[in-house]
C-alpha cells in the first residue's frame, strides 16, 4: 500500500480529494492522501465507512490521522480539482449498491478530473465486466500489472513486485518493464 500510495500521490499535481471505500483499495487511497497532505495537495479525504477499515487499510487511516487529517464519512469534493477513486479494487464481483453506488454516481456527476486507483470502481477485474454504476475515470493508475476491462488512458505503476512473484502466478512480464520509468503508459 505504501508503494501504491506513493506512486499515486506523485502522479497527482493538483488539489485532490481521495474517495475511499472499506477495503485494501481504500488503504492505497489513504496512503496517497497522506503524501498529498504532506505536499499541500490534499483537498480532502472521504471514506464510505471508516469503522469498517481493517488490517493494512486501518493502519493507513491511523497514519493519516497522525498527520492531523480525519477523513469524512460524507462525500465532499470541496476545493478539489481532482477526484481520486479508491472505492473498490480488484475484489468486486457484483454491481455496487447503496452508499457505494451513490458515491460512484456523484463522482461521475462532479465534473472533476477523475483518477482511478488500480481499477475504476464498479469494474470487475476478473471478467472485465463494467457494472452499473462504474466510475468513468479520466486516467487509471493500475498497480503492478494491467487488469481486465481497463479503458485508456492507463498507467502501470511499479510497486516493487519482483519478477519471481509475477512468474509464480504465471504472468509473463518483460524484465525491463519499468526500466525507463516507474509509471508506464499502456
Amino acid at each position: 500500500m505504501e508503494a501504491a500510495g506513493w506512486q499515486l500521490a506523485r502522479f497527482i499535481g493538483e488539489p485532490a480529494v481521495v474517495v475511499c471505500g472499506v477495503g485494501n483499495n481504500a488503504g492505497d487511497g489513504l496512503a496517497a492522501a497522506r503524501h498529498l497532505q504532506r505536499w499541500g495537495r490534499l483537498a480532502g479525504a472521504c471514506c464510505v465507512d471508516v469503522s469498517r477499515l481493517r488490517g493494512p487499510a486501518l493502519a493507513e487511516l491511523e497514519a493519516l490521522r497522525k498527520q492531523g487529517c480525519e477523513p469524512s464519512n460524507e462525500l465532499d469534493f470541496g476545493e478539489a480539482e481532482v477526484v481520486v477513486d479508491a472505492i473498490f479494487g480488484t475484489g468486486l464481483s457484483r454491481p455496487p449498491e447503496g452508499k457505494f453506488a451513490e458515491w460512484i454516481e456523484a463522482i461521475n456527476a462532479s465534473g472533476k478530473r477523475v483518477i482511478a486507483v488500480d481499477i475504476p470502481s464498479g469494474l470487475d477485474a476478473e471478467s472485465g465486466v463494467a457494472y452499473s454504476p462504474v466510475v468513468r475515470a479520466d486516467v487509471t493508475v493500475t498497480l503492478g500489472l494491467p487488469k481486465r476491462g481497463l479503458g485508456g488512458p492507463v498507467l502501470v505503476a511499479d510497486i516493487g513486485v519482483p519478477p519471481a512473484a509475477y512468474a509464480a502466478v504465471g504472468a509473463a512480464v518483460p524484465a525491463d518493464l519499468f526500466a525507463k520509468g516507474d509509471l508506464v503508459r499502456i
